[in-house]
């Protein structure tokens, strides 16, 4: 376990596992449809690369940046579009893949943004559902798992753009991002 990960709350095991049993419930929802996942960067890549391979039928995969986090542990409250999607949707099913919901905001937009363009079909699905309350409320198609209201990094998941690379999600150290350390620059091994 890193040094600055409080406790390890998915083991990259539990992960795997639960981006299988995802990728059949998504397979079986969407067998015989034009299905887009849109994944949003930097943090649903993890999750949307072995999700999609765990999705057994043909289907297209692209990208949106969108931020209200910055290098902060809370939303700024303004979302931006960073990056947009490569061309139309209007002939697809999309799927939103992220890595956590948490204040709801980002989500919001990026579903407002989306049903605008006139998708066949909309749903989402998150790796981490965060238990707090929320700015923005979005229904939500496919959980992975409910974490506490705790700042968790790991498999994708950041702080400062630090710890995206580990293949575990854990909670982080307060004193991290309470200015009291830096993120350490050493990195686990891949056997912790």
């Amino acid at each position: 376990m890193h040094q600055d990960i409080s406790e390890i709350l998915f083991s990259e095991e539990h992960i795997k596992a639960k981006v299988q049993e995802l990728g059949k419930q998504i397979t079986e929802d969407f067998q015989g449809k034009h299905l887009l996942l849109l994944g949003t960067l930097k943090g649903a890549v993890p999750f949307i690369a072995d999700l999609a391979r765990a999705i057994d039928m043909p289907l297209e995969l692209d990208y949106m940046a969108i931020s209200s986090y910055g290098n902060s542990t809370q939303s700024s409250g303004i979302v931006r579009i960073l990056k947009d999607l490569e061309g139309p949707i209007d002939n697809k099913h999309i799927l939103i893949i992220e890595d956590i919901i948490d204040s709801g905001l980002t989500l919001s937009y990026l579903v407002d943004v989306i049903r605008r363009r006139n998708p066949l079909s909309l749903s989402i699905c998150t790796l981490l559902y965060k238990e707090r309350k929320r700015m923005k409320e979005v229904p939500v198609n496919y959980i992975g798992f409910t974490i506490p209201d705790k700042f968790v990094v790991g498999y994708g998941l950041d702080y400062a753009q630090y710890y995206r690379n580990l293949p575990y999600v854990g909670i982080l150290k307060p004193s991290v991002y309470e200015g009291e350390s830096e993120p350490e620059q050493q990195h686990a091994s891949p056997a912790e």
